[in-house]
């Protein structure tokens, strides 16, 4: 069971965090779901603020990054109510809200890609990309989308 290896690990799903604009946590297309940018938010509120690299540590984007993905499988659970049927995590995007001259994108979403091997064991491999930008929603520090498969039947 996913959420044991979870809860095995000191950690829970939370419930999709509430949009912050027009748009919804997940949707599901056949056999993918699709997340929205999920903030590191714990309980409504922002775990982290600023930029990595200045007002948050390289090793506080890691733990934003890991909330982040936390927040993504809240949001694909909403969708499909069981964490145990998805087969593959397929892509994570990490967009790090980076102060001048940080270039450590990738270790920061190490963050997010090493919990998912974590609770997923070789189907928590994936693809992604980690970009480094100038401003996030409400200063966030990081905002991963992640691109799950999910089992069939």
């Amino acid at each position: 069971m996913i959420e044991d290896k979870i809860k095995e690990l000191g950690l829970s799903v939370p419930e999709a965090a509430k949009p912050l604009a027009a748009y919804i946590p997940a949707i599901k297309v056949n056999d993918l779901v699709m997340t929205s940018g999920q903030l590191p938010t714990v309980k409504g509120e922002l775990k982290f603020k600023g930029k990595v690299g200045k007002e948050v540590s390289e090793d506080e984007g890691r733990q934003a990054a890991e909330i982040c993905a936390l927040n993504c499988l809240g949001a694909i659970k909403g969708v499909i109510g069981d964490l145990d049927k998805i087969e593959q995590v397929v892509k994570l995007t990490a967009f790090v809200n980076s102060a001048d001259g940080f270039t450590a994108q990738p270790k920061v979403t190490n963050g997010a890609s090493e919990l998912l091997g974590k609770i997923f064991g070789e189907n928590g491999k994936h693809s992604r990309s980690a970009v480094g930008v100038s401003e996030l929603p409400i200063d966030a520090p990081v905002e991963i989308e992640m691109l799950v498969k999910l089992r069939h039947g």
